[in-house]
């Protein structure tokens, strides 16, 4: 099975942070500029949201995507909103379309999942592809250079009945907080490769 997203190392440890603790998405965008610095330059960096707004706690990777489309962010190309969703249906076709217009990418996958009572609410970026639909028994596509996940509820029993009672109010803030890590760490890093020419002219 292809991985969808390039293959290129990335030797950043893991992170996690809590949505609700406090600045929270500069924290992830502190991490996320880290990685995006590490990014080649000729690389387009592609924003794959996966999930579907007809379950509230599959739709986390849509409302980031739909938070993204409406920040002024240049280099960053995101795939999976609510209008245009990119789920389990359709993901195949929209990774292929993805390699073909963005055939030098670095992916970042944003997904939502289950997990340990005590994990809730953890938004964690992880090296290596994502796999989506594992927790319920399907099987796709790996999609990801790295990937970022956000824990919605707990798993381990009955996940699709689970995920469609998740808490709207857990997955709105979590999506923002993602969205605006996502946007902030875009300006970090742009703004750190334009000291970086200028010191080296």
């Amino acid at each position: 099975m292809n991985t969808f997203g390039n293959s290129k190392e990335c030797f950043l440890p893991p992170f996690k942070v809590e949505y609700r603790s406090e600045n929270a998405d500069n924290h992830l965008a502190r991490h996320l500029a880290q990685r995006f610095r590490l990014t080649p330059f000729e690389d387009d960096i592609v924003i794959v949201c996966i999930g579907t707004d007809r379950s509230t706690g599959d739709a986390l990777g849509p409302l980031v995507g739909t938070k993204l489309q409406t920040k002024t962010i240049r280099n960053l190309h995101v795939y999976g909103t609510l209008d245009d969703p990119v789920h389990a249906m359709n993901l195949k076709d929209k990774l292929e379309f993805i390699q073909d217009s963005h055939s030098q990418s670095t992916i970042i996958a944003i997904d939502a999942c289950l997990g340990q009572f005590s994990h809730v609410g953890n938004i964690n970026v992880i090296n290596g592809p994502l796999k989506p639909g594992a927790g319920v028994k399907k099987e796709l596509p790996p999609v990801g250079t790295f990937h970022i996940t956000g824990i919605v509820n707990v798993g381990g029993f009955m996940e699709y009945f689970v995920l469609q009672n998740t808490r709207l109010a857990v997955v709105m803030n979590m999506a923002e907080i993602i969205a605006s890590g996502l946007s902030k760490a875009a300006m970090l890093a742009s703004t750190q490769s334009k000291l970086d020419s200028v010191l080296h002219d």
